[in-house]
């Protein structure tokens, strides 16, 4: 890429999107295209397409998704398969139709069946059974993966599709009900000290921020502190989801943004087919992890060391814990020359100073 290349960064507001957008303006790339969701539905074919045949980018980095934790994603499962679906057969429809010159499509490790081989390795995909769970959203992001490993056998084409493991960073989701698990570790323990201390301006500029249903800073305290004791949070505890055994690995976010930086500056889908039988080119994705991993328990301990909370950690042990152990094995990752810099201790304390920042 040419540092006056026209790149259009889809979700570019997110977490990985705008941390794309920051780590692509740092190293000098002047001419970024975002949309935001009001300006752009992509999801809409027409308004894809007549973006695309106005904008004309010279490069694609599909970061845009319906995302969300194993509560909404056991839950809202038509929505997670099917709009995920349609933004990935927008966006990368149109980029083949425009000749778009390289694309960069973010799946999720989750990908992976259930009782995959520990560490994961790519060549594990569709060989077992998914975590039911999140299985719509898995099959959507396998569906994204191979259109473009097909149009790539095809047509000749340049599209990477790489599967991050957990991320999470500054600009993070923090919904109660649709965040991933740390983001939403992180302000229960959060509310929860905030409780405990009597602290109601920290409470009220947090509902004001992002009201939790119906109940935002206008709220009687009442109703507020029902609220919260229904998704777990009390003045001396604070209560998540399953037994706590499950193991995670986690990437900051940042360091996922300069990965895929990297890799659109330096791979080629042509480095990775292998040398096998070139009659079944499969499992030309990429890992992203630090191939690390911390128990979901150990998590929340250091959550509850970075917020300062003096009160109770418990865990709910009728709520389902999902897949038990999700470790990604980097090989490829580290034989194409990249490895994250920040550990999970770090980015904890470095979140939630952002957090508090806001």
């Amino acid at each position: 890429m040419k540092k006056n290349s026209k790149i259009y960064i889809a979700g570019h507001r997110g977490l990985v999107g705008s941390a794309i957008w920051r780590n692509l303006e740092r190293k000098g790339y002047n001419n970024l295209i975002g949309r935001s969701h009001r300006e752009l539905d992509l999801m809409d074919g027409a308004a894809v397409k007549s973006f695309f045949d106005d904008q004309q980018p010279d490069y694609v980095i599909l970061a845009a998704a319906h995302v969300g934790g194993i509560m909404a994603n056991n839950t809202y499962r038509a929505d997670f398969i099917f709009n995920n679906l349609q933004i990935q057969q927008n966006v990368i429809g149109e980029s083949f139709k425009h000749g778009v010159k390289k694309l960069l499509f973010l799946g999720s490790t989750c990908i992976y069946p259930r009782d995959a081989h520990q560490p994961i390795a790519e060549d594990e995909l569709l060989t077992d059974t998914l975590e039911y769970t999140n299985e719509p959203y898995a099959i959507a992001k396998i569906a994204g993966l191979k259109l473009c490993e097909s149009l790539n056998i095809q047509y000749g084409t340049n599209y990477i599709a790489v599967m991050p493991t957990n991320l999470y960073g500054p600009f993070d989701n923090f919904d109660l009900v649709k965040s991933h698990v740390l983001p939403a570790m992180m302000r229960k323990v959060h509310l929860a000290k905030c409780l405990m201390e009597g602290n109601w301006g920290a409470i009220l500029r947090d509902l004001h921020l992002l009201p939790i249903g119906e109940v935002n800073e206008q709220s009687s305290r009442k109703e507020i502190v029902d609220s919260l004791a229904h998704y777990g949070i009390t003045e001396s505890k604070v209560e998540l989801w399953g037994t706590g055994t499950p193991m995670r690995e986690f990437l900051w976010s940042e360091d996922m943004a300069d990965a895929s930086v990297y890799i659109m500056e330096n791979i080629d889908f042509s480095q990775m087919q292998g040398n096998g039988d070139k009659a079944e080119i499969r499992n030309c994705h990429i890992n992203i992890g630090t191939g690390k991993e911390i128990s979901i328990r150990g998590l929340a301990e250091l959550i509850v060391e970075a917020v300062g909370f003096q009160g109770e950690l418990a865990f709910d042990s009728s709520k389902p814990d999902g897949t038990m152990r999700k470790l990604t094995n980097v090989d490829k990752l580290h034989s194409l020359g990249w490895k994250h810099q920040v550990e999970v201790q770090e980015g904890i304390a470095r979140m939630y100073d952002w957090y508090l920042a806001r």
